[in-house]
């Protein structure tokens, strides 16, 4: 009796390389002609990232600098979760913040994708943060794969496949 083989759907982001993301936008920041005298910046603030400059505009390209470092190591936009400027005294700010694990409503989504797409045969269960999928043929859950790989509301990494 053949067993079945499996494969774990995980949301995982490598945290050195979001520091080294910011790091290399602090020093964009601090040497860019534009961001002078506008008390530019940007840093970890607990889990947050914390964005400041004193216009919209500027904030913005903050988070600009930011994304273009994150793409730049390898890191998904899908994983940020930048919230919107907002006015904090004589500055306007940003909040976001590493999307880690795939959220409950996510895994149900990526669940009922696989029941109504995937191959027949092919069975997912939600476990903790990730999925498990499993399947009696290979090829099945590597069309499984195939499928996700164009899910658009979470980055998805495929782990543990046997």
């Amino acid at each position: 009796m053949a067993s079945d083989s499996t494969f774990d759907v995980v949301s995982k982001v490598d945290s050195q390389e979001v520091a080294n993301a910011m790091n290399q936008a602090q020093k964009e920041i601090a040497q860019r002609y534009d961001f002078k005298g506008v008390g530019a910046e940007i840093d970890f603030s607990g889990e947050k990232i914390l964005m400041k400059a004193n216009s919209e505009e500027r904030v913005n390209a903050v988070l600009d600098v930011f994304q273009s470092k994150l793409v730049k190591r390898g890191i998904s936009l899908k994983s940020l979760d930048a919230g919107d400027p907002f006015a904090s005294g004589k500055e306007y700010r940003i909040e976001a913040s590493i999307k880690e694990g795939i959220a409950q409503d996510v895994a149900k989504k990526i669940n009922k994708l696989i029941r109504d797409e995937a191959p027949k045969g092919v069975k997912s269960t939600i476990q903790g943060d990730e999925l498990r999928v499993s399947s009696k043929s290979r090829d099945d859950l590597q069309a499984t794969m195939a499928l996700l790989r164009d899910f658009e509301e979470a980055d998805l990494q495929f782990v543990n496949f046997r």
